[in-house]
């Protein structure tokens, strides 16, 4: 097996994206430098590699294989010379392209500073090896992710079962306070953090991990600045930042985090977005009757431990795929 060294100019040609208001109507997915951003009724190209250009996401790198839309801050690559476009999704995936970012206000990458970039290519046939390797991988994890939201959908059809049988609503009027309680996180500053196995969690989800946990799971999370009352499920012990509260409640959480989510929580902050606690704890809420609320739980459960089960068994995957990537990147692995 040869592997030449060669510049990136000469695996990819590289297009510029164009400015896109996205949207939620439309069959063409459109990429920003943080991924997909939403819909267009127009493509520009069938196929391609797309690499965040501009910002905190400036060398991101993402895939379309069907005719897509990137905005104007991305730039497009498309294989050439017979390259692999999965091979060269995963050699770039694997090169720290932010490492070549310019400006002075915000990171910025150019085509210009792209095309001499040097990689190690190994012959086509090779190439598709290598990708098939790793897709395999990508795939597992794709088709478990497919899976999981068949499970919340089928969770949630349940919940709407439950609040269809409720005879009287006004029996079971009551305010979120009667209930809950929203406990405030703690902050956690990324350079306090030390990688580990339990979630820290933000207004907008996952934002990375800790070694130690300040909620025992599972657990819900509801967003207090920025993203203004999102819901999250977490399923084991977490942490959770100040940025968001979390559920304190002798009713059931699996209950209750399907209702949260249908809940309408209101902004009370100008400059930034935020979620006022005693607001939102005046919220009206309609239980049914507790035995139906246990049966609910008891109905669920077993769904968000298959959830959950998926979930690290994706975790599992992509340490795997992470391990070989590098190695087959680089020939160590001879295929």
């Amino acid at each position: 097996m040869k592997w030449e060294r060669k510049p990136l100019e000469h695996i990819v040609d590289f297009y510029n994206g164009k400015s896109i208001k996205p949207s939620m109507i439309g069959s063409f997915p459109a990429y920003g430098s943080n991924g997909l951003i939403g819909f267009s009724e127009k493509y520009l190209y069938d196929k391609g590699i797309i690499i965040g250009r501009v910002g905190a996401n400036c060398g991101s790198v993402k895939i379309s294989l069907d005719n897509f839309w990137p905005s104007d801050n991305t730039i497009v690559a498309k294989p050439k010379n017979n390259a692999d476009i999965m091979f060269v999704y995963y050699l770039l995936n694997n090169h720290p392209l932010n490492n070549y970012a310019g400006g002075a206000a915000q990171p910025l990458l150019t085509q210009t500073v792209l095309k001499p970039i040097e990689f190690n290519i190994p012959d086509s046939t090779t190439q598709r090896r290598i990708a098939s390797i790793l897709s395999a991988y990508d795939d597992l994890i794709e088709n478990n992710l497919k899976r999981i939201k068949l499970l919340e959908e089928k969770a949630v059809l349940e919940y709407k079962c439950l609040n269809r049988e409720l005879q009287d609503l006004n029996s079971g009027k009551k305010k979120l306070k009667d209930i809950l309680d929203l406990k405030y996180g703690k902050a956690l500053k990324s350079d306090n953090r030390i990688d580990g196995k339990y979630p820290v969690y933000g207004s907008s989800g996952v934002i990375g991990s800790h070694e130690s946990y300040l909620v025992t799971g599972p657990g819900i999370i509801v967003g207090r600045k920025g993203n203004v009352g999102s819901v999250f499920w977490a399923f084991d012990n977490f942490w959770v930042i100040d940025t968001a509260y979390f559920v304190e409640s002798e009713i059931s959480l699996y209950y209750l985090y399907f209702n949260l989510k249908e809940q309408h929580f209101e902004n009370t902050d100008a400059a930034v977005p935020g979620l006022n606690r005693n607001f939102a704890l005046d919220n009206p809420i309609f239980l049914p009757q507790n035995k139906k609320i246990i049966l609910f739980e008891e109905s669920v459960k077993p769904t968000f431990h298959l959830m959950q089960n998926l979930l690290q068994q994706n975790t599992l995957l992509r340490q795997a795929r992470d391990i070989l990537l590098p190695r087959l990147m680089s020939g160590e692995i001879e295929i």
